[in-house]
C-alpha cells in the first residue's frame, strides 16, 4: 500500500472494495497564498542544479492526477477558470507503480512532454529528486528555492516533509499523512472495565488478558500488506534508515526491532493478534466485530471500523501512540500519504506553485478531504468538519494532532516498495506457524537483496 500509497477509498463502493481501496490512498496515501516564485534567474545553490525554463505567465499547465485527488484538482480549475489547465488521470504511483518515471525518463529523451504539476507517492520523490542522466536537472523543482515560503513549508506537521527532501532541498509538498494511532472499542472496553493503554507493556498485558477472558477478540493484525509500518516503525526499527542516498542501514537484530517482534509474537500465539489480515477477504464479516483494538493509521476510523466493518456509530474511539520504557514521548509510524511536485520543466513555475499549495494548504480543499491533511492549519479545518469527527466515540482532535508530530524520521523512503518483502516473506512465514522472530533473518535478507538491486549498499550500522 506504500508504493507508498496512500489510502484511495471510494465512498461508492460495496464496503470492502471501499476499505480496500483506502489502503491505496493511504498508500500512493493523501495549500493559500504564496510569494511570488522568482522566474528569472538561476539557481544560486550548485547542489540543487536548478534552472528554470524561460517562463511563460498565463500558459498552459498540464496536471497529473490520480483519480482520488481529480475532484480537487476540478475545483481548483472551476475556482480559478483563468488558469489554463489540462488534466490527466493516472494512477498516481499507487502500489509500487513506475509509470510516472518512466514516462519522465522518455520525454528526458524526446526534450518535451513533462507534466507541470504531478500527484505521487513518497517513493516517487526518491528518483524525481535526482538528475535522471548526467548534465540533467532533477524532474521536481526544488520548492524551496524562491517558488514556495518559508514560513509556508514550516506549517507542515513535524517531520511530515522529511520525503520531500534530499541533498538540502524541498522537492515536494506532502498532501496527507497516515500517522499511527491507538484504535479501540470504547463501548466494549468500558463494558469489561478495561483501561486503554498508554505503554507497550500495557498493551501486550491487556491482550493477553483479552485472549482468556473473551477468547476470539483481538487487539491486532500483522496480516495486512502494511501492518509492519504500524508496528516497527512505531518502534524506531531501523529497517529502512537512509545514510545518505545511496547507503541504507538495515539492521533487523537491532534492539529496536526485536523488542516489537517479541512482543507481537507473544501476542499472535495468545491468539490476541491475528495473521489475517484486517482487509484479507471474509475477514470483515467474520471477524469485524471482534476487533476490541488495532494499532494503525489515521484513516482506519473511517475505511476501517465505519466502512469495512460497518462498527455502529460512537464506539470507536481514539488513543494516543504508545510509549515504550524510558521514554516519555512516544514515536510512531506512517500508512500512505501522497505529494504534489512541480516539475523544474515548467514554463509556467507560479500557476503550478499557486495550485499545489492551494491544493496541500487551503482550508477550502483539506476540510473536505478523505484523509488526514500534512498542513497542520489545514488539518484543523479538517478535524473541525463533522463528517471527519462525529462518528468516533470521543474527540479524535488532541491523538491526531500529537501523532502527526510523533511520526519517527529515521524511517525512510527508498527506491523500491518495502512491503513487498513483508507480503512475499514475512507473512507466508506467519501463516505457516513461524513465528516473526525467527522470521527476521530472512526478512532482513529479502531487504539487502531488494535494496542491492536498487543500487544501494547496505549496512547495519
Amino acid at each position: 500500500m506504500r508504493s507508498s500509497g496512500s489510502p484511495r477509498a471510494r465512498r461508492h463502493r460495496t464496503a470492502l472494495r471501499t476499505a480496500a481501496a483506502a489502503l491505496s490512498l493511504a498508500a500512493a496515501a493523501m495549500l493559500a497564498g504564496c510569494a511570488s516564485a522568482d522566474t528569472t534567474t538561476k539557481s544560486a545553490s550548485p547542489r540543487s542544479g536548478f534552472e528554470p525554463a524561460a517562463q511563460k505567465d498565463g500558459s498552459k499547465i498540464t496536471v497529473w492526477a490520480d483519480s482520488t485527488r481529480l475532484p480537487s484538482v476540478q475545483a481548483y480549475q472551476k475556482a480559478h477558470p483563468d488558469v489554463k489547465m489540462e488534466i490527466v488521470t493516472y494512477d498516481g504511483g499507487a502500489d509500487g507503480s513506475t509509470y510516472l518515471q518512466s514516462k519522465t525518463q522518455l520525454f528526458d529523451r524526446t526534450g518535451s512532454g513533462w507534466p507541470d504539476v504531478v500527484f505521487g507517492s513518497p517513493t516517487d520523490v526518491t528518483w524525481a529528486s535526482e538528475p535522471t542522466k548526467p548534465g540533467a536537472q532533477p524532474f521536481a523543482a526544488p520548492l524551496d528555492q524562491g517558488l514556495v515560503p518559508k514560513s509556508t513549508l514550516d506549517g507542515f506537521a513535524k517531520g511530515s516533509l522529511a520525503p520531500c527532501e534530499f541533498n538540502g532541498h524541498t522537492y515536494c509538498l506532502r498532501n496527507d499523512i497516515a500517522q499511527v494511532v491507538l484504535w479501540y472499542n470504547k463501548s466494549l472496553m468500558d463494558k469489561w472495565g478495561y483501561q486503554v493503554p498508554t505503554t507497550w507493556e500495557q498493551y501486550a498485558a491487556l491482550g493477553k488478558r483479552v485472549a482468556k477472558e473473551h477468547p476470539g477478540y483481538l487487539v491486532g493484525s500483522v496480516g495486512d500488506t502494511n501492518s509492519y509500518e504500524s508496528y516497527f516503525w512505531a518502534s524506531q526499527c531501523p529497517a529502512f534508515t537512509l545514510k545518505d542516498p545511496d547507503t541504507l542501514r538495515s539492521d533487523l537484530t537491532d534492539p529496536n526491532c526485536t523488542r516489537m517482534a517479541t512482543v507481537l509474537d507473544d501476542l499472535i500465539s495468545a491468539k490476541a493478534v491475528t495473521t489475517k489480515g484486517f482487509f484479507s477477504q471474509g475477514f470483515a464479516k467474520e471477524s469485524g466485530g471482534k476487533v476490541l483494538m488495532a494499532y494503525g493509521p489515521s484513516w482506519y476510523g473511517q475505511y476501517l471500523f465505519k466502512t469495512a466493518f460497518e462498527t455502529p456509530a460512537k464506539q470507536i474511539a481514539v488513543g494516543s501512540a504508545l510509549t515504550w520504557p524510558g521514554e516519555t514521548t512516544p514515536t510512531t509510524g506512517n500508512v500512505g500519504g501522497g505529494v504534489w511536485m512541480v516539475s523544474s520543466h515548467s514554463a509556467n513555475l507560479k500557476a503550478s506553485r499557486d495550485l499545489v499549495t492551494w491544493l496541500t494548504t487551503s482550508d477550502e480543499n483539506q476540510a473536505s478531504a478523505p484523509t488526514y491533511p500534512a498542513y497542520a492549519p489545514a488539518a484543523e479545518a479538517w478535524l473541525a468538519n463533522p463528517v471527519n469527527s462525529d462518528y468516533f466515540a470521543n474527540d479524535v482532535s488532541k491523538p491526531f494532532q500529537e501523532a502527526a508530530d510523533e511520526v519517527w524520521t529515521g524511517w525512510a523512503n527508498t527506491r523500491f516498495p518495502t512491503a513487498t518483502t513483508w507480503s512475499s516473506v514475512v507473512l507466508p512465514a506467519l501463516t505457516s506457524g513461524k513465528s516473526l522472530t525467527s522470521t527476521l533473518p530472512a526478512w532482513q535478507q529479502a531487504i539487502s537483496d531488494e535494496a542491492k538491486a536498487q543500487g544501494y549498499q547496505v549496512v547495519k550500522e
